[in-house]
């Protein structure tokens, strides 16, 4: 498994594909499959049939994932996009952002 420098929780901006430029959330990330779901962006309609969970069904906006390599962190301090980089500070691993070189 891959090492990623995304993390749920984090502020990312589309850099590439159909929805670039878009910014969101990240909600999930999928370590196996290189990928994130990122919130409000890529949404793609779900046909559901009716059950006893949604006894209605219809049609169901959700978030579709996305690569990790088409998204990146937002460095909170600049509000542009950053790369993210490892250190280690005392006895702890940190991130931090190339761009303003604070940690994250």
């Amino acid at each position: 498994m891959i090492k990623l420098k995304i993390k749920t929780g984090d502020i990312v901006r589309v850099i590439a594909g159909d929805h670039k430029g878009s910014e969101g959330k990240v909600l999930r990330v999928d370590r196996e499959k290189n990928k994130a779901i990122v919130e409000g962006v890529n949404m793609v309609s779900k046909h559901t049939k009716p059950s006893a969970k949604s006894p209605q069904g219809g049609i169901v906006k959700k978030e579709a994932a996305l690569q990790i390599s088409n998204v990146s962190l937002i460095d909170p301090k600049t509000k542009e996009t950053t790369r993210v980089g490892i250190r280690v500070e005392g006895d702890k691993k940190v991130r931090f952002s190339k761009k303003s070189n604070q940690v994250l």
